[in-house]
C-alpha cells in the first residue's frame, strides 16, 4: 500500500503513553540531548511525563531493542554509547544487508500485479524533502529509515527488519551526533533518487550500485570503510 504521507512510521502496537514516553527520549538520545552515559530512572521519568513507572518501563525496553540505552538491572538504565568503532560495523552490516536483498525486492516487486515499490519510494522521499525544507533532521531520519525498511518488507525477508532497524538506528545516530559542519537536509532527501530510480527500470544491478554509494558515503570515513585496503580503523586519516 503507498505511503503517501510525511508523517514518520509509527508502532501502532505500543500503548499511546508509552509510545510517547519512548518517542520523546529517543529523540533526544539520536539529537544528543540526552548523552551516552546519562542515567535514567524510572522514577524520575514518571515525575517528568506525569505518568507511572509502568508506561516508562515499556519506553526504556523498546529503548533497549533499539540499542539506545543499557539496562544493567539494580544498576540501573543509562543512555548507550556511540562510537564509531561499533558505527564501522553497522555501515558494514547494513550495506550487506541491503545491497544482498534489494535484487530480491525488485524481483518480486516485478511479479506484482500492481508493482507499488517505486511509488512508494517516491512518496517517501517526497515527504523527506518536505521535512528537510522543515528543517527537521529528526523527522527526516524518520522517514529515511522507512524508506530503507521498505525495500526489505519487499524482500520478505521479516527476520532481517530488526537488524537492519537498529543498524539504520545507529546510522543516524553516529552522523546527527558526530557531524559538526551543517547539512544540507534536502540534498541528503534527494541523494535517495539514484536508488528509486534503479528500482524504477527494474535493473537490480543499478540498484545495489546506487545503495552501495549512498550507504558508503553516508559519513565521511564511509569510503574508507568499504574499500579494499582491509579494516579501517576509526579515527584514522
Amino acid at each position: 500500500m503507498p505511503l503517501a504521507t510525511a508523517s514518520p512510521v509509527r508502532d501502532t502496537a505500543r500503548p499511546a503513553r508509552s509510545g510517547g514516553v519512548y518517542e520523546a527520549l529517543k529523540r533526544e538520545i539520536m539529537l544528543g540531548d540526552l548523552r551516552p552515559g546519562t542515567p535514567l530512572t524510572e522514577l524520575d521519568l514518571a515525575a517528568r511525563f506525569g505518568c507511572s513507572q509502568g508506561p516508562v518501563r515499556e519506553a526504556l525496553l523498546a529503548l533497549q531493542q533499539d540499542g539506545l540505552v543499557i539496562r544493567k538491572g539494580h544498576r540501573g538504565t543509562s543512555v548507550s554509547d556511540c562510537t564509531a568503532e561499533e558505527a564501522v560495523e553497522m555501515f558494514r552490516l547494513r550495506q550487506s544487508i541491503e545491497c544482498r536483498t534489494v535484487p530480491r525486492a525488485i524481483q518480486r516487486a516485478g511479479r506484482a500485479a500492481a508493482p507499488g515499490l517505486a511509488a512508494d519510494l517516491a512518496a517517501l522521499v517526497d515527504a523527506m524533502e518536505a521535512l528537510a525544507r522543515a528543517e527537521d533532521e529528526y523527522g527526516l531520519a524518520e522517514v529515511d529509515r522507512e524508506f530503507h525498511r521498505r525495500i526489505l518488507r519487499e524482500a520478505d525477508l521479516p527476520a532481517l527488519d530488526p537488524i537492519l532497524h537498529r543498524c539504520l538506528i545507529h546510522n543516524h545516530r553516529f552522523k546527527i551526533s558526530r557531524s559538526e559542519a551543517p547539512r544540507d537536509l534536502v540534498a541528503t532527501a534527494r541523494r535517495h533518487l539514484p536508488i528509486v530510480e534503479a528500482v524504477e527500470r527494474r535493473t537490480p544491478s543499478a540498484a545495489v550500485a546506487a545503495l552501495g554509494h549512498h550507504i558508503a558515503t553516508i559519513v565521511d570515513f564511509g569510503p574508507a570503510v568499504f574499500d579494499d585496503a582491509g579494516p579501517h580503523q576509526p579515527g584514522a586519516p
